[in-house]
């Protein structure tokens, strides 16, 4: 037998053996006892190599005037990045400089696996316990190093969080008017869109902007130019009156939904509250400021509309109490601000336990790769309730692609491994951000109101 037929029989011999591994060893430099091993070991059970974090950096844009900030986490792993959202709009500029300072310095040469001690030593490493400023960068360093960790994985985030629980996620929409006919023609342009959930507001929060009268606090040249003025009795009576023409012209089935945004004492919140629970509100949103906590206790035993709270929490902390005493029914978080995703689903976990469903706060200062995380957390927990919902303008969609969309009133994400959401730094470039904030509200006589 020449050398050429004992070559085609060797090769022979191991095809009838069905060995790839022998294949492997021929043509890809492999001996065959390597080979085997690869072929008899699953891929999942090889591991995968450690990949470090080579820098932690800002992007800050505005392509629809609020200032977005966004947390780029780049990678010992050549193309492999992360993006989270870490905006804080009224105080973006410091944002910045914390994750391009304290947060770069902090996380590189880490294992970007390791989500969970970097939340833990981020959260205490300055001993006092972050504020907002700090809390809004460690949001968008976790929610990148999950965007990392999908990618790695090549699952969406919501794989691994435990997979889809809904098809996708019922959102609600914002419908208002200076009056309450007005209102009402806008619920029903909505309600032609598919929305089933929508909040109604007559003005701005607090019927802001619902009246042409000119304050005294304006008259006598007090208080900012640019400061707004609300008429808390006339919100207060406008709001029932708002319910029961939206109730009368939109029909009983569109769930109603209300924010009084803190703006009111407690004791009067509470009565309006009273007020509308005749027009069955799905929620009503935020009505005692963080500092009146205690005030949940009375009006649970005053009313049974359901309510939603903790947009303004700061800490994780702040929800233990009132979940336990069952203050509220909606889990109002802010996932870019209370730390990301890691402690977000912490708390949908908790709440779990005692019947309180997840309403995330989704408003427009919050940067689609944002909006993404609430989103990918809403298809994976049991315990969901409503989505605020989004509408990206084509500019945001330059700068950002992948967007969630929305379609009959629901959201659904892209479906790629990681968030989903990409970010274009030559467009973001083209929408820089400013430092002003217009957030003060005012009473006749100029006392500020607490948001």
């Amino acid at each position: 037998m020449n050398q050429l037929d004992q070559s085609r029989r060797d090769t022979l011999k191991m095809l009838g053996m069905g060995s790839s591994a022998g294949l492997l060893s021929l043509f890809g430099g492999l001996s065959t006892a390597q080979a085997r091993e690869q072929q008899t070991t699953p891929r999942y059970a090889l591991g995968a190599a450690p990949v470090k974090i080579k820098s932690v950096k800002a992007i800050a844009t505005a392509p629809q005037g609020s200032n977005l900030i966004v947390v780029k986490v780049e990678t010992s792993e050549p193309g492999l990045y992360g993006l989270g959202c870490a905006t804080f709009t009224q105080r973006a500029a410091t944002v910045i400089v914390a994750i391009n300072t304290y947060l770069n310095e902090f996380c590189v040469g880490k294992d970007v696996d390791n989500i969970e001690d970097m939340w833990q030593a981020a959260y205490v490493s300055s001993y006092w316990r972050n504020g907002p400023v700090l809390n809004n960068a460690l949001s968008g360093l976790d929610q990148a190093l999950w965007d990392i960790k999908g990618k790695r994985a090549g699952m969406p985030v919501y794989q691994l969080l435990g997979g889809k629980v809904r098809f996708a996620i019922p959102c609600y929409t914002h419908a208002g008017g200076n009056t309450p006919e007005a209102a009402a023609d806008s619920v029903k342009k909505f309600m032609a869109d598919g929305f089933k959930y929508i909040r109604i507001q007559q003005g701005g929060y607090g019927a802001v902007g619902a009246t042409a009268d000119k304050p005294d606090f304006k008259v006598a040249n007090f208080g900012g130019e640019t400061d707004n003025y609300m008429n808390e009795r006339l919100y207060l009576k406008s709001v029932p009156k708002m319910f029961e023409v939206v109730r009368k012209e939109c029909g009983d089935e569109i769930e109603l939904l209300h924010d009084i945004h803190e703006r009111v004492q407690p004791i009067d919140a509470i009565n309006m509250i009273k007020r509308v629970e005749e027009y069955r509100p799905f929620f009503i949103e935020d009505p005692f400021s963080p500092e009146n906590m205690k005030w949940f206790a009375q009006l649970r035993q005053a009313t049974s509309v359901p309510i939603a709270m903790g947009e303004l929490f700061n800490n994780i902390n702040e929800f233990k109490e009132p979940m336990v005493n069952q203050w509220f029914d909606f889990i109002r978080i802010h996932v870019s601000q209370i730390g990301g995703i890691t402690p977000a689903m912490k708390v949908a976990r908790l709440g779990e336990w005692f019947n309180i469903r997840t309403a995330w706060h989704g408003p427009g200062d919050v940067s689609p790769v944002g909006h993404a995380a609430h989103a990918h957390i809403d298809l994976a927990v049991w315990n969901f309730g409503i989505q605020e919902a989004v509408q990206f303008s084509e500019k945001t969609q330059s700068v950002f692609s992948g967007c969630p969309t929305m379609n009959k009133g629901y959201m659904s994400v892209n479906e790629v491994p990681g968030l989903g959401v990409d970010i274009n730094e030559k467009e973001a470039a083209k929408y820089p951000i400013s430092t002003k904030s217009n957030w003060q509200v005012r009473k006749m006589d100029g006392t500020i109101i607490r948001p």
